[in-house]
């Protein structure tokens, strides 16, 4: 384990164990989906300005993290306690597993530790919180917010910076071994106690903590621990990025004396596979100015290195990949005339129907992968303003250069109506624009027919296809298309659908209403190869089929687990087939959507 400044937390309360996927209210509710996507990612901590609660040290704090489960908080770890430190780096990584079709709530809490005590107890200091989700962490890669006390009161100037990286069995790693030889002696009455840290060197010249050996008691010449790190972690996917080691003598109250340091790189260290080995002088920039003679404070020799690259989705993700999302709204007459209480495009002041239903149930996983938040909205089947021609592709905001949906309850004032607040009140800001034009369009179309897609899905793939042209996984497109009867153009969409697979694309479909939708389940694939009219097989399978009805008495998450569960995997197909690596991660973007603790 990471060596921890000071004395450790207690044991963290275990948190109640996860229900294996399908158990639950409804156990069958989606048999086709295979189990999720199962990844883990560690979290690294690190916060600056705490608030200062004791009188006459500096805090000791201590990390506490919690994920929602049905509502309620489950502690899940916690950090070491570091002694009188208002900027710590926390050596603790929290490991949390991954879902990429579930909205996962974090809450972290920062707590000045009083010695024996329990953190969390009346004797501990709480020192702020912050909440978000484990998609914005990873889709962002590095968070800094501030600190919160209760009621939404700033703690000071506090800040806390969680960092994400994916680890699992056969993601990208570098296993490294270290020693080192003849350290200076930095006890008097003993010999110093050495561990050693590594940093990367980031951009703006910050570092990074990647990682810390535990401490080798009483020896100059100590052999720490081969450990695992990611790539990703270690260099930013930069061979030639800097780093930085750096040599310390443990001090149990935490005043650590410094040894020595040595710069590296990564294209260095990979010298040291096989029967080589690396090593440096561990130096003392003080003493080489102070003393004539002086050599170094030591040597470091890294043993062996070995390397471990296979690309997962989440290295995509992390690596900038955005996940752009559309939704295509069926809009043909046998929805039934959207003014009676009978029909599915029926507006309820106090029930969103059920295209709302699936919308916000889908929409609310994928903004967290979509960087500006808008989505895009098309509609088919209907006949449109200003010369009333049915159309199979229209922007439900009418403007043809631009579908993407905005919100605009919060400035609208009374224009916005009850109803409109009614649907959105908890609706995440990132689809809240979608939900407004719909309302906004129904009025301004005439419903009419027939049920044909593929001119959405050919609307789609033409941007799609653009951006495979750039060669980079920079945009991953996910077309969400809603409708309430069995297309009239299948030809044309098992066309459509095998040009689309050969694109960073995949579609999800949801039946709504009562219709028999069993032809419907062609398009799915699971029961056979789809192919095109012609013959032609599809590259992927990159379509999802589930009928609304199926989700009724659920939860409204589990729409949402059913149709993405195969995203991550259909992703990953797609740019191992097209052997386009992950990019190197992007700069941190700011997420206004990570609001303070309530």
């Amino acid at each position: 384990m990471p060596f921890a400044h000071g004395a450790a937390c207690p044991p963290a309360r275990l948190a109640a164990p996860r229900a294996p996927a399908g158990m639950g209210a409804v156990p069958e509710l989606c048999p086709q989906a295979p189990l999720a996507v199962l990844s883990k990612v560690e979290l690294r901590v690190s916060c600056k300005h705490l608030l200062d609660r004791d009188t006459l040290n500096k805090s000791d704090p201590c990390v506490l993290l919690l994920m929602q489960s049905q509502g309620q908080w489950m502690e899940v770890d916690r950090s070491e306690v570091i002694k009188s430190n208002l900027n710590p780096v926390f050596a603790k990584i929290f490991t949390v597993d991954y879902y990429f079709e579930e909205v996962q709530k974090l809450r972290f809490e920062v707590y000045d530790s009083h010695g024996h005590a329990g953190v969390g107890t009346h004797d501990d200091d709480f020192l702020g919180g912050m909440e978000c989700t484990v998609g914005q962490i990873v889709a962002q890669k590095r968070v800094t917010k501030p600190l919160f006390l209760k009621y939404g009161k700033f703690a000071g100037k506090s800040t806390i910076t969680i960092i994400s990286e994916e680890i699992s069995g056969n993601n990208g790693y570098v296993e490294l071994a270290f020693r080192a030889k003849k350290l200076d002696d930095k006890d008097l009455f003993s010999k110093s106690d050495p561990f050693l840290e590594i940093y990367r060197i980031d951009d703006d010249r910050s570092e990074q903590l990647v990682y810390r050996t535990e401490v080798v008691k009483n020896n100059l010449s100590p052999v720490w621990e081969p450990f695992k790190v990611s790539l990703n972690s270690l260099c930013s996917c930069e061979e030639k990025r800097k780093l930085r080691g750096v040599v310390w003598d443990y001090d149990s109250r935490g005043k650590h004396d410094f040894i020595g340091e040595f710069f590296t790189t990564f294209e260095e260290m990979q010298k040291a596979m096989g029967e080589n080995k690396v090593q440096w002088d561990c130096m003392n920039p003080k003493y080489k100015i102070k003393k004539r003679n002086y050599k170094n404070s030591g040597v470091v020799v890294l043993l062996d290195l070995k390397i471990h690259r296979v690309y997962s989705f989440l290295d995509y993700i992390m690596g900038g990949c955005q996940i752009h999302f559309t939704v295509a709204i069926d809009f043909t007459a046998s929805n039934g005339d959207p003014r009676n209480s009978c029909s599915l495009h029926y507006i309820n002041p106090y029930q969103p129907n059920e295209y709302l239903k699936a919308l916000v149930a889908v929409g609310e996983i994928c903004q967290d992968y979509d960087s500006d938040k808008k989505f895009s909205a098309l509609g088919f089947g209907a006949r449109i303003p200003p010369k009333y021609e049915v159309s199979h592709d229209f922007a439900i905001n009418f403007n043809p250069d631009n579908d993407e949906c905005e919100g605009k309850s919060s400035s609208s004032g009374v224009q916005s109506t009850a109803r409109v607040s009614l649907l959105t009140s908890h609706t995440p800001a990132g689809i809240q624009g979608v939900v407004e034009s719909y309302q906004s369009c129904l009025p301004k179309i005439q419903l009419y027919g027939p049920t044909n897609v593929a001119p959405i899905i050919t609307k789609v793939a033409r941007v799609a296809a653009d951006e495979e042209r750039t060669k980079e996984a920079s945009q991953y497109f996910i077309l969400l298309i809603l409708t309430d009867g069995v297309v009239t153009d299948m030809a044309d969409t098992r066309e459509a659908i095998v040009r689309a697979s050969y694109l960073p694309m995949s579609i999800i479909i949801v039946g709504v209403g009562n219709a028999d939708f069993t032809d419907m389940q062609i398009l799915d694939g699971d029961d056979g190869v789809l192919r095109s009219p012609k013959g032609e097989p599809v590259l992927r399978d990159i379509v999802q089929f589930v009928p609304f009805r199926e989700f009724k008495n659920a939860s409204p998450t589990a729409l949402a687990k059913c149709v993405l569960a195969e995203v991550p995997k259909q992703v990953v197909e797609y740019y191992s087939y097209k052997a386009f690596p992950p990019r190197c991660p992007r700069p941190p973007t700011p997420d206004p959507s990570l609001g303070s603790p309530q």
